[in-house]
């Protein structure tokens, strides 16, 4: 299991839209249907506790993404995943690397 009861789910307050848009594509592609892929939203959502507002660490994560070299975007989840000594999940490679060199716990294979 991923995600431990009661363990303590912190994301960018710009989860719930992320999460919506992948959705979306994978209904447009036809990999879901739209109830399942709401019901599936709708849980990925629910599994947070605290969502952090984007203003908390946008220029934080925009300085990671200069001197990483990453998008700022992904660096909004790597710098919050480091400021909470968290675990990152992430099926994103190169976001995988960065906290492997960065020392940020990560999880990358995740089994659906």
């Amino acid at each position: 299991m991923l995600i431990v009861e009661d363990e303590m789910v912190v994301s960018s307050g710009l989860f719930p839209i992320e999460a919506a848009s992948t959705m979306n594509k994978l209904v447009r592609v036809g990999v879901l249907e739209a109830p399942i892929a709401a019901l599936l939203l709708r849980n990925a959502v629910d599994l947070v506790r605290t969502f952090v507002p984007i203003t908390e660490n946008y220029i934080e994560a925009f300085n990671e993404g200069r001197r990483l070299n990453h998008s700022v975007y992904d660096m909004l989840y790597f710098t919050l995943a480091r400021r909470n000594a968290a675990t990152l999940v992430t099926l994103d490679k190169r976001l995988r690397e960065i906290c492997e060199e960065q020392g940020v716990d990560c999880i990358h294979e995740v089994a659906f």
